[in-house]
């Protein structure tokens, strides 16, 4: 009896597993879908791609299009329980720790770049030009690497040789040797989110002062701002817990495993996904000249509008 029960406990647990990578295969290849056609829509009208916020909002669909790739292919090996070696596990660390912070920190332009149109006009078509918005990319992208250097630095220094010819299930955890190096990680993203929570603040309450100062359609336009940054700070928060989750999931699973995978599934869909299909929310639907661009696209022309017409 004991026997067959563990049988049956055993096929449960590999059904459920094969019923969540369904469900996250399913939600992925949606959000994947949304961003490519967002990406095509970007690409089909010279304004965006000459628009500093829409060519911040690319960055941001491409990388969270790249850590959906990286990390769904990193839970259908773990789910799966296949090994691969440590230098190709390395790349999927590097592409996942790089992209993990190219999302918030870009998240934290797009905000200084509503500030800098709302409080500073006239000085925005200078500080926001299409050579600033490469410049700026860039420097994301060199942000976003410092904390994956570090911690990479770190661990080929004190790893052996031979750990690089082993077959292992990938992980992030691997690339910890000490526990001293967890929190440095987590020193180095605290601070991070530190630096990212305070400029979005000094945005809020700069855009606030002159949304109560202005009147007609240009309140309008700053209240409608100061909601897109509002949307920033949450979607920001979402990414922010998103760095807390493996101190938790490593709490819990020194008390039960089963909670242990329900909680890491949980994590996932809610701080993984959530916050990545928020960008195609907050412009690809928010913005007006956008929705009506994509709106365009999505049904092949057969939607027909003055308004876009003439921004062509």
């Amino acid at each position: 009896m004991a026997n067959n029960s563990s049988v049956v406990g055993g096929e449960t647990l590999a059904r459920n597993i094969i019923y969540r990578v369904i469900i996250v295969q399913v939600l992925i290849a949606i959000f994947l879908w949304i961003n490519f056609l967002l990406i095509t829509t970007f690409f089909m009208k010279d304004f965006f791609y000459t628009t500093m916020r829409y060519i911040l909002f690319a960055t941001t669909l491409v990388s969270d299009c790249l850590i959906l790739i990286v990390t769904n292919v990193l839970i259908i090996f773990n789910y799966f329980r296949s090994t691969m070696q440590m230098w190709y596990c390395l790349i999927f660390y590097l592409l996942s720790s790089l992209y993990t912070f190219v999302t918030p920190v870009t998240l934290t332009a797009m905000t200084m770049e509503r500030y800098v149109a709302i409080c500073m006009p006239l000085q925005h078509a200078e500080l926001c030009s299409t050579r600033s918005a490469l410049h700026c990319i860039l420097l994301i992208h060199g942000l976003s690497l410092i904390p994956c250097v570090l911690i990479l630095s770190i661990f080929f220094a004190f790893a052996t040789q031979d750990i690089f010819f082993q077959d292992r299930i990938c992980t992030v955890e691997m690339f910890i040797l000490h526990n001293w190096q967890r929190n440095l990680r987590s020193a180095i993203s605290q601070f991070y989110f530190l630096i990212m929570r305070i400029t979005i603040v000094f945005s809020y309450v700069k855009i606030m002062k002159v949304a109560k100062a202005a009147s007609g359609e240009n309140k309008k336009s700053t209240w409608k701002g100061l909601r897109t940054v509002i949307l920033h700070a949450f979607q920001l928060l979402l990414c922010l817990i998103q760095l807390w989750c493996p101190f938790i999931e490593a709490a819990v699973l020194q008390i039960d495993f089963m909670l242990y995978i329900n909680i890491r599934y949980f994590n996932y869909i809610t701080f993984y996904l959530a916050p990545r299909c928020m960008s195609p929310l907050i412009y690809g639907l928010r913005d007006d000249k956008f929705f009506l661009a994509l709106k365009y696209y999505a049904l092949c022309g057969l939607y027909k509008n003055n308004s876009f017409h003439l921004t062509n």
